[in-house]
């Protein structure tokens, strides 16, 4: 006998299935870390994948659904279809890791990019120079 307002195993097994798909687009889009490797990777087309197979889910269990399931099902797929568009809009990360630092994948931080002088851009770090009559400091290759 299941409690009145309490769950019966089968709602909560199906919020659980909603909750891997959802984890896992998260994941594929570069929010979260995979837990498996440490690491945050950006894969926009597997993201895809898991949502179309949420709203698929949405669509085949219409009407089957407790008011609580439709609910979460709806928020989750509000919730990963506007993270994808933001996602979608985002240049690729090796396009903007040189304008705008390295993100550590651990802390999502942004570093700064290297100096000028640390990757060898003569021009820009001429600028940068000491005064003259102050000796350069060669650079090693």
């Amino acid at each position: 006998m299941v409690d009145e307002g309490r769950p019966s195993v089968k709602e909560l097994l199906f919020l659980q299935i909603i909750s891997m798909f959802q984890a896992a687009a998260m994941q594929q889009m570069g929010k979260i870390v995979d837990p498996v490797s440490g690491e945050v990777s950006r894969e926009l087309e597997q993201a895809k994948v898991s949502i179309d197979i949420l709203d698929v889910i949405k669509e085949k269990t219409q009407g089957n659904l407790t008011e609580a399931e439709k609910d979460f099902l709806d928020k989750v797929l509000f919730e990963l279809h506007m993270n994808y568009v933001d996602e979608v809009k985002k240049p690729a990360a090796d396009e903007t890791e040189e304008r705008k630092g390295v993100v550590d994948d651990n802390t999502r931080e942004r570093h700064p990019p290297a100096s000028d002088e640390d990757t060898g851009d003569s021009a820009l770090a001429e600028d940068r120079r000491p005064e003259a009559g102050t000796p350069k400091k060669k650079k090693r290759k």
